[in-house]
């Protein structure tokens, strides 16, 4: 899934700390948004613990690719400043560019869950906990051998 600068665990920005407030746009226009990529078994692990925490709209859309080889979940403008996260990606979009639409932004992919209504898309600290529990299930899986 490419749709412009991606930063990862190797580049942070510490002056700039992206708000985690989103706020929708005036007139219902679609939601600006990050994408936050990861493979898909780590993403599949997350979007359930996500659904199953104590507030399943926790997690907002989330894209799959073609080849379902990762997931991609939206995240508010900003947040790849900030990310951080080894073994992902998180793609910039400085307001422009990617937003929240009805049908799949990026040619190849799909939805695994679609947007809303309200289009809210996922908080990253959230995401961040969900994708951190999700590795360390997949690795204690890994090891019951």
């Amino acid at each position: 899934m490419e749709t412009g600068t991606e930063t990862g665990s190797s580049r942070t920005n510490a002056q700039h700390r992206p708000s985690q407030e989103f706020s929708a746009p005036p007139d219902g226009a679609p939601e600006p948004c990050d994408l936050v990529t990861v493979p898909a078994r780590q993403g599949l692990e997350a979007v359930d613990i996500l659904r199953r925490g104590a507030a399943p709209a926790d997690v907002g859309p989330v894209l799959h690719d073609g080849a379902c080889d990762t997931l991609g979940f939206l995240v508010p403008p900003g947040t790849a400043y900030s990310w951080d996260m080894p073994g992902s990606a998180c793609t910039q979009t400085n307001g422009r560019g990617l937003r929240v639409p009805h049908d799949p932004p990026v040619r190849g992919t799909g939805w695994l869950l679609p947007p809303g209504k309200d289009a809210p898309v996922t908080d990253p600290s959230i995401l961040r906990a969900a994708l951190g529990e999700a590795a360390r299930l997949i690795e204690a899986a890994d090891n019951c051998r």
